[in-house]
């Protein structure tokens, strides 16, 4: 524990002591905007404050909770989403309540929020993606990886979403483990799937799938990836395809052997043993071929009859900048890769949010520590915690310590009394608001009985869950 948290903790104390805002008789209200790993673990190091009372809303604009864990993490990876028994934990502390199916900026604005709450926190993650910004990019049959994960995983925003699977050639531009996720779901065979929560109708399209090849494309070297040595290894235990890197790939520049060499990450090391073992493979005539490529740039997307036929790459070499990080640099060499789908998976991106300043070169609400900034003064009672705080960076995990200093700012605030002075403060006041404006809004009791139908559904097929992606399906499972 460092100083400024023991600090927060007296802080807390103090709370308690004197009886204002955070004591019994008076609870220090918040309201939690998002329900994905930051929005959860903001809820976890308020719980574990035992010195403050708190009660903490939950405002969610889809029907379920849970953010990236549901929508985002891979299907074939359930130890992940495993996270979710601390998440269900939190939820059933009656501090805790659950509003879904309510959007924060359409069916309530911050401004109602500031009439309920002494402290708003938004966790709201990143929720597009970045473009590749060259000719083709709007091609038919390019799309970001954030589209395609979300229609994979049964986000209800995306099941219309349609993909043409019986593209033969896909090239994926990035080597992070969001394009390791893409590449391995286009790979696995229907049976590797069925054991799967995939939606359903994703499940059935990529039964029938045709692709036979796919290409990761990455623009600086195997030193610098991405992706973990995890999700690496797992490209060459699929069963549906066979794993191809060029040996040409492996042999590194100058300053990327220096970097290896001056370096103690031995994960770094164990990487390049991997994709060295991975080179030194023959395909054994598996149903796809599953290649990935260092030092390449996608310059141009290209295009027949409106839709994709190829793209063009050149071929970069590392040069160090200011700081000592290596740059990919465009030489004069260029080929051209057929392949008739491409996936764009080079970062995801926040969007603003209602009544909040965003600078948009970052793709983030501005703040210090979790504190919102506007012009550089913090905004009283506001606060931002995850992917919409510090931009799309981390695992699941690494949301846990940044919500931690998110909270603990936001308790030094209360000790100070920087907070906001809410009208309308009774707990149950902010229901009737809710409820005059989305009558269909979703408790947490509601998301239990969604949960029980998905997962009966997925017994009866032998899968984990059959996911309810449709919102009138959902409202109306509700109702019976």
């Amino acid at each position: 524990m460092n100083r400024r948290d023991i600090f927060t903790g007296h802080l807390a104390r103090r709370i308690a002591t004197v009886g204002v805002l955070g004591s019994p008789d008076r609870p220090l209200r918040v309201a939690v905007v998002g329900s994905g790993p930051a929005a959860f673990y903001v809820v976890e190091r308020f719980f574990k404050q035992k010195d403050v009372t708190v009660e903490i809303d939950m405002f969610e604009r889809l029907p379920v909770p849970f953010g990236l864990v549901r929508f985002g993490v891979a299907p074939d990876h359930p130890k992940i989403k495993s996270v979710t028994k601390v998440y269900e934990r939190l939820a059933a502390d009656e501090r805790f309540r659950f509003f879904g199916n309510v959007h924060v900026g359409t069916h309530v604005s911050l401004s109602d929020l500031k009439r309920h709450y002494h402290q708003i926190c938004y966790a709201t993650g990143a929720q597009t993606d970045r473009p590749l910004g060259i000719p083709g990019d709007d091609l038919e049959g390019s799309h970001s990886a954030t589209e395609f994960v979300a229609w994979y995983n049964g986000h209800p925003d995306f099941r219309e979403h349609s993909f043409d699977l019986s593209a033969r050639r896909v090239a994926i531009v990035g080597v992070g483990n969001v394009a390791v996720d893409v590449a391995r779901i286009l790979c696995r065979t229907e049976a590797e799937l069925q054991s799967t929560d995939i939606a359903d109708y994703a499940l059935a399209a990529l039964a029938e799938s045709k692709v036979e090849e796919v290409w990761m494309l990455g623009r600086r070297g195997p030193v610098q990836a991405a992706f973990t040595n995890t999700e690496l290894r797992e490209l060459g235990e699929l069963d549906g395809a066979d794993i191809v890197v060029q040996r040409q790939d492996l042999v590194l520049d100058r300053l990327s052997a220096n970097a290896l060499e001056a370096s103690d990450d031995r994960p770094l090391a164990k990487r390049m043993e991997i994709l060295a073992q991975f080179a030194g493979r023959d395909p054994i005539g598996k149903r796809a071929r599953l290649g990935i490529r260092f030092l390449v740039s996608p310059v141009e997307i290209l295009g027949q009859d409106g839709r994709v036929a190829g793209i063009r790459l050149v071929r970069n070499r590392l040069e160090e900048r200011d700081g000592g990080a290596l740059k990919p640099v465009a030489t004069d060499e260029f080929e051209d890769l057929p392949v008739d789908l491409v996936f764009r998976s080079i970062g995801y991106r926040g969007v603003p949010l209602d009544g909040l300043p965003f600078d948009e070169w970052s793709g983030t609400i501005p703040n210090d520590e979790g504190r919102v900034l506007d012009d550089g003064d913090p905004v009283p009672g506001v606060y931002v915690a995850g992917w919409i705080k510090r931009g799309p960076t981390g695992v699941i995990g690494t949301n846990k310590p940044d919500s931690r200093e998110t909270v603990n700012r936001m308790l030094e605030d209360v000790a100070s009394g920087t907070v906001l002075d809410p009208e309308e403060s009774g707990r149950d006041d902010v229901v009737e608001t809710v409820r005059a404006v989305q009558p269909d809004f979703i408790s947490y009791d509601d998301w239990h009985k969604i949960d029980a139908l998905e997962t009966k559904a997925g017994e009866e097929s032998g899968r984990p869950r059959v996911k309810l992606t449709d919102m009138e399906d959902v409202l109306a499972a509700l109702r019976g």
